[in-house]
């Protein structure tokens, strides 16, 4: 097998992954969307469930959008190799370039306005809790999932527990939610009898704590997907000039 074999068995088996990858999650997220009914059926089916579980729903969009994007790639990388379709070839480096590209100029506008995040982060905290206070313990979907980000990194309110004074929820019934309670007061606390357990971390606090922690990883993941892309790029170039000679 020479070089140019070589490369088109790389380029039919990495994107041949990736084509599958993408019409599975294509497949999940359509049939999300499509049978939600009985999605919906089998979660409330389900003992103790959390009401929350009903925003899996809202993914089904998100995995149709990614599971699109993958399969016209992985089918253009492994159709443009092995039928050597030049036209093929230069589409799918294109809409890797434009992926890459647009990764690039995500990274330098994060560094760029870096000096502004601070103030980006107190207009999205002062929304955040003005959600809260308008919309918490009125509103199922606002409540559904503040509940569910709470639960899942353990955390209260964006900044603390007093985002929800004066909210719906705070108003009817003088409590805070339990999850701005220590495990020692299992259900709703309020200031009097919990005041020195309302120290759950806020949302904001613990998300940015997350990402401090996995940021080494977070970078290498990046690094890996935009070596990737490059080498991607360099390979379907290389079938596309190689094609280009045979046929001149």
């Amino acid at each position: 097998m020479g070089c140019f074999g070589f490369l088109k068995v790389m380029m039919f088996a990495f994107n041949g992954i990736i084509f599958l990858a993408g019409a599975a999650i294509l497949g999940v997220g359509i049939w999300v969307k499509v049978d939600s009914g009985s999605i919906l059926g089998f979660l409330q089916g389900i003992k103790d469930a959390p009401a929350e579980m009903s925003q899996i729903l809202n993914v089904g969009y998100l995995l149709i959008a990614v599971g699109a994007v993958l399969l016209v790639i992985g089918f253009l990388g492994c159709c443009g190799a092995m039928k050597e379709s030049r036209c093929m070839l230069l589409l799918f480096f294109v809409i890797v370039l434009v992926v890459f590209i647009a990764e690039v100029a995500g990274a330098v506008v994060i560094l760029v306005f870096k000096p502004l995040a601070g103030e980006l982060i107190e207009k999205l905290g002062t929304k955040a809790v003005q959600n809260i206070r308008k919309d918490y313990g009125a509103n199922s979907d606002v409540t559904a999932l503040w509940n569910a980000t709470m639960d899942t990194l353990k955390c209260c309110g964006f900044y603390n527990y007093t985002d929800f004074t004066g909210s719906p929820f705070e108003k009817d019934t003088h409590l805070y939610p339990q999850q701005c309670c220590h495990s020692a007061f299992s259900s709703f606390c309020n200031v009097v009898s919990a005041g020195p357990n309302l120290t759950i971390t806020g949302c904001f606090q613990k998300f940015k704590q997350l990402i401090d922690q996995n940021s080494i990883g977070i970078v290498a993941v990046a690094l890996g997907i935009a070596v990737l892309e490059i080498l991607a790029m360099v390979v379907s170039m290389t079938l596309y000039c190689i094609i280009g000679s045979k046929i001149d």
